[in-house]
């Protein structure tokens, strides 16, 4: 199995290159700078790996929530990449790649990811360990931090620049629900590049023209347009 998958979702970006297992990425801080990087990083690891994206198997991306311009950036990337190439793609969500970064590097087994969504907003999900992959527990939602679900579970964790920005309003809604944060956490094409894997062997690829990015701030406003 092959797969490249890109995420410039946020102030970070990245891209990975999956081979059979083995993980190579490339990551950099660079807030104004994706559209100048990303195939650049793209092209790096391949040239590294001495592959061209027509031996690759797929490809993926981080579909969003995040950054409008950031998330168009990584997807228009990857639909110009799957048509050229006719390749199948992954779109994974933002907050599924940090919740599966905690897994991975803190072995923790339940994590709320929280992204600065501006204008007093978040976006953000709960997720929980299988043993191996980080899986949503609801839906993702853009919501007010003082609005956020109360989960049932004691021990969750949070991460993400969500709780940076709204630490305060958070811990008091969460309470003892959340016993440790990690505020310095970003999507990477890494973790994309696992869930991705996943969701290639159980058949939910998309075609080019499939893989759209997810806003949530947009569902926002249809509903309150009705």
């Amino acid at each position: 199995m092959k797969l490249l998958a890109l995420d410039t979702a946020t102030e970070a970006c990245s891209a990975a290159l999956y081979i059979d297992g083995e993980i190579r990425q490339q990551f950099q801080m660079a807030p104004r700078e994706h559209t100048q990087l990303i195939l650049m990083q793209a092209q790096a690891l391949l040239d590294e790996a001495g592959l061209s994206i027509n031996q690759l198997d797929a490809l993926a991306f981080g579909r969003g929530p995040g950054s409008f311009t950031g998330v168009r950036i990584a997807a228009s990337v990857i639909q110009g990449m799957a048509f050229g190439a006719d390749l199948p793609v992954l779109p994974v969500s933002t907050l599924a790649s940090m919740a599966q970064l905690m897994l991975e590097q803190h072995a923790v087994t339940h994590v709320i990811s929280a992204i600065d969504a501006r204008m007093g907003g978040i976006y953000t999900a709960g997720y929980i360990s299988d043993g191996t992959l980080m899986r949503l527990r609801g839906i993702e939602v853009l919501c007010a931090p003082q609005e956020i679900d109360l989960p049932g579970y004691l021990g969750w964790i949070g991460a993400g620049t969500g709780w940076l920005g709204h630490g305060d309003q958070l811990k008091q809604r969460l309470g003892d629900r959340v016993t440790r944060i990690y505020p310095d956490v970003w999507p990477q094409a890494a973790t994309i590049a696992r869930l991705a894997v996943d969701d290639f062997v159980n058949g939910r690829a998309v075609s080019a023209e499939q893989a759209q990015p997810v806003y949530l701030r947009d569902d926002v406003a249809k509903k309150s347009s009705k």
